[in-house]
């Protein structure tokens, strides 16, 4: 009976002090000041190679812009090799040098768009008219890295 009671509080100790561990930031760990922009997409699968080719033309050839004009640091466009298993099988991905360059700003979409010109937008119109049949956005998400010390 006495090994039972030793067992339980034991075990009850164990889960306790989990409750009481509580790491602090930029005490136990930093948070980044760039913050990326994850869009979780489902591609039909069939179609991954065709929403490729569409979005070379129209998000990565915006996200060159934005980098060219150093509105962003730098994008990414990752795939599964599963593409039937989970949620998405597509993330599009910008890092931002921070919070701050997500604030609308009239400077940088002039600049943007004097940059981007009007035959590429109304290109870019026309292309994205067909990614509905092809995919669905599932998720987009703002993320700060996180380093522990």
């Amino acid at each position: 009976m006495l090994k039972l009671r030793l067992a339980v509080t034991l075990f009850a100790l164990f889960f306790t002090t989990s409750a009481f561990a509580q790491l602090k930031p930029y005490q136990d760990y930093d948070i980044s000041d760039n913050v990326w922009s994850i869009t979780t997409v489902q591609v039909n699968a069939n179609m991954i190679d065709n929403y490729l080719e569409g979005i070379e033309k129209t998000w990565v050839a915006s996200q060159k812009v934005a980098k060219d004009l150093k509105h962003i640091e730098d994008y990414y466009v990752y795939t599964s090799d599963l593409p039937n298993s989970g949620s998405f099988n597509v993330l599009l991905v910008t890092r931002y040098k921070s919070g701050a360059d997500l604030v609308p700003s009239k400077a940088r979409y002039e600049a943007f768009m004097k940059e981007w010109g009007a035959e590429r937008e109304a290109q870019n119109e026309k292309m994205v008219k067909d990614y509905p049949a092809m995919r669905n956005i599932t998720g987009e998400y703002q993320m700060h890295r996180v380093t522990f010390k």
